[in-house]
């Protein structure tokens, strides 16, 4: 099939939320089984909880507040898009999503730097981390993607193309491990069923495990 003959599916992420990644890493399986191709975005936890810190604990909190650890990794992403173009978005988040979450190594400075190096991205884009430089663009993004949805829902936000030519979009799914195969197949065409009824909101069930990286 050819590449203009692919689905969009535009995915929006914060580099820091290892369930999103599981869903990323899923997604890039199913671009293999299904005629889709993934488009990334940056969403920013930091921005959706910014009005409602003092609820949120207050560990989680302090990451979100201004200068906490999850205001970097967007920051160099959307720099990394508005400098170097949106190609280099999903590359960098691989990237930046193997040294965080498989490899173990958090959301700090070094792991930032690696991951530019692996992304074949310039060292110096690090500087935006602690820059505002470009959030406004930031925010646009994470607006995009939060609006399809609504504020009730965290990262990551699918959205794809429906019959009448309106998108459909949906939190999640939140899933692990991150499905292969013909697995991958299956969820994602359940997950675009149930999303395409109108009237429809959600399936929830308590999480038993947390993220399995592989």
């Amino acid at each position: 099939m050819s590449e203009t003959a692919k689905t969009p599916a535009d995915f929006w992420f914060d580099p820091l939320c290892p369930w999103a990644w599981m869903t990323s890493r899923w997604m890039l399986e199913v671009e293999k089984v299904r005629p889709v191709e993934v488009r990334w975005h940056v969403m920013s936890l930091a921005v959706l909880n910014e009005n409602k810190l003092d609820e949120l604990p207050e560990e989680y909190a302090e990451n979100m507040r201004p200068g906490g650890k999850a205001w970097g990794p967007v920051r160099v992403v959307i720099a990394a898009q508005q400098l170097h173009g949106d190609e280099a978005v999903g590359r960098l988040y691989t990237a930046l999503g193997t040294r965080f979450h498989n490899e173990g190594l958090g959301a700090n400075q070094e792991s930032i730097a690696a991951a530019l190096e692996d992304a074949g991205l310039p060292a110096d884009l690090i500087e935006y981390a602690d820059k505002d430089t470009y959030d406004k663009e930031l925010r646009a993004s994470h607006k995009e993607g939060i609006d399809l949805v609504g504020q009730e829902v965290g990262t990551p936000v699918i959205a794809v193309p429906g019959s009448d030519g309106d998108q459909i979009a949906f939190f999640g799914p939140v899933v692990t491990p991150a499905p292969k195969g013909e697995e991958a197949a299956k969820l994602w065409d359940g997950t675009l069923m149930v999303a395409s009824i109108p009237g429809f909101y959600e399936i929830k069930r308590t999480r038993t495990q947390g993220p399995i990286f592989d």
